[in-house]
């Protein structure tokens, strides 16, 4: 296998890093990254590469909201180890339910249908969309037309204490549906929390708080993937992409809650519409 060479590993990182979290669609940026600079398709698609820059996206993610990171681990920890005790007494010890922990059941019942969904849509995936530009291309569109759709959703209210189970999982299938190169996980997600009412600072939050089990699954999925021959090559410019990943994407997801607040989240859909169009002329000509 041909080595990733360091200039690659940046511009993979700086795409992976702007559109993980920007409303755009990291998985369809990517597929036409490896398109437009025209490198050999086994060495873009290496699965510990792919692996790194997950990992990148995941630790801005985690540096942005470290607190809530912090509490969630805590609280998992001690929901396991109630609901253990709970089953040692046959239900007669009391089990606490507080505001932290049911951000953690929120987080766990929005992720599994998005576990769900991924797992089911896999291998249809690879076969058309991370081969077909026009597929990535029109996938784009109707997240273009999503995002400019948002603006008219009338601004919610609803914050943790009012969030319901069944939000989460209308949440997580719009984030299965973001399997899909093309569609935004993000933009999915956060349009998804403003259709069950969530107030938008709220929505941001949760979309970026259920992205950790979705981006460190994928991840955890591709380690079958990897070669020997991945492990043999330099590991520098894979590194190099990752950190790269991390940095931009870190930037980004603080640019976006200033978007938010400016209700001008809906722009990035006339973003998706313009590159859409040219991913599907670009598609049909070649």
């Amino acid at each position: 296998m041909e080595q990733l060479s360091w200039i690659h590993a940046i511009i993979m990182g700086i795409v992976q890093g702007l559109t993980e979290f920007l409303p755009v669609s990291s998985s369809g940026h990517l597929v036409l990254a490896k398109f437009m600079i025209g490198a050999d398709a086994s060495l873009n698609t290496s699965a510990l590469f792919e692996i790194l820059l997950h990992v990148g996206t995941l630790a801005a993610v985690c540096v942005v909201y470290f607190r809530d990171v912090v509490l969630l681990i805590k609280e998992g920890l001690l929901l396991i180890r109630d609901g253990v005790l709970w089953l040692v007494h046959g239900g007669k010890r009391k089990f606490e339910m507080y505001r932290d922990r049911k951000m953690v059941l929120l987080v766990i019942v929005a992720s599994i249908p998005t576990a769900i969904l991924g797992l089911v849509m896999q291998k249809f995936l690879e076969d058309l969309f991370l081969s077909s530009v026009m597929a990535v291309g029109f996938a784009l569109l109707l997240t273009g037309g999503m995002l400019l759709a948002s603006a008219k959703i009338p601004a919610g209210k609803k914050r943790l204490e009012k969030a319901s189970y069944r939000d989460a999982v209308v949440i997580g299938l719009f984030q299965g549906v973001a399997t899909i190169p093309g569609i935004s996980r993000s933009g999915s997600t956060i349009v998804g929390g403003m259709l069950c009412g969530f107030d938008r600072e709220f929505a941001i939050r949760f979309s970026f708080l259920i992205s950790m089990p979705a981006i460190g699954g994928a991840a955890i999925l591709k380690l079958s993937s990897v070669s020997g021959a991945d492990l043999e090559l330099n590991w520098f410019p894979y590194l190099l992409g990752a950190i790269v990943a991390a940095i931009v994407g870190y930037a980004c997801i603080r640019g976006l809650l200033a978007i938010l607040k400016r209700n001008k989240f809906h722009y990035f859909g006339f973003y998706c519409l313009a590159v859409g169009l040219l991913a599907v002329v670009w598609g049909f000509l070649h």
